[in-house]
């Protein structure tokens, strides 16, 4: 396995991935998976660690679990580095970059359900207010069911164009059965 270099720096990176701060973590986590796969630096992810080296390891079992090594040192790094502080000190600690990104889903997955049921009650009890334009209204409730979305729930279109003209006022739900 030939070890690749990071074209870029991962600090770089860090400012791209929304950090980890308690009600993200789908969105956080599929960045982060994301990056690290790009860069080629995922391998501690996908796999479980190799078996430790020995003086009859062969040269292809040396270079994976070289390779491994240095994908589960950054991918530490990496997740760290996207983690708010006031959360990174609450989790807790791991060998492996797998186990450690398991250990935080585990934290908040329950996180991102509470979430998801907030979205669902927003997004099935909002009333258009005039405060904003229509426009402004319908893309807010798009917005809702692409957060649902990213928690792993889908909103099938045409339950969101009902929920839309269920938050319209009666007035403009008349105009909208008209031929």
């Amino acid at each position: 396995m030939d070890q690749l270099s990071v074209p870029v720096s991962l600090h770089s990176l860090a400012p791209s991935i929304p950090s980890l701060n308690g009600t993200n973590f789908s969105d956080w986590s599929e960045q982060v998976q994301f990056h690290l796969g790009v860069l080629d630096l995922d391998l501690a992810l996908r796999t479980n660690k190799p078996a430790a080296l020995t003086n009859t390891s062969s040269t292809e079992e040396k270079s994976l679990y070289n390779a491994w090594e240095r994908s589960n040192r950054l991918s530490m790094m990496f997740m760290r580095m996207t983690i708010t502080s006031n959360i990174k000190i609450g989790l807790p600690q791991a060998e492996t970059a797998k186990e450690y990104l398991k250990n935080i889903e585990t934290r908040f997955k329950t996180a991102d359900k509470s979430l998801t049921g907030t979205l669902m009650a927003e997004l099935t009890t909002k009333k258009f207010d005039s405060m904003r334009s229509m426009h402004e209204h319908v893309l807010e409730m798009t917005n809702i069911a692409a957060k649902l979305k990213t928690l792993g729930m889908n909103v099938d279109d045409s339950f969101l164009v009902q929920f839309i003209l269920n938050s319209l006022p009666p007035q403009y739900v008349a105009i909208s059965n008209q031929p």
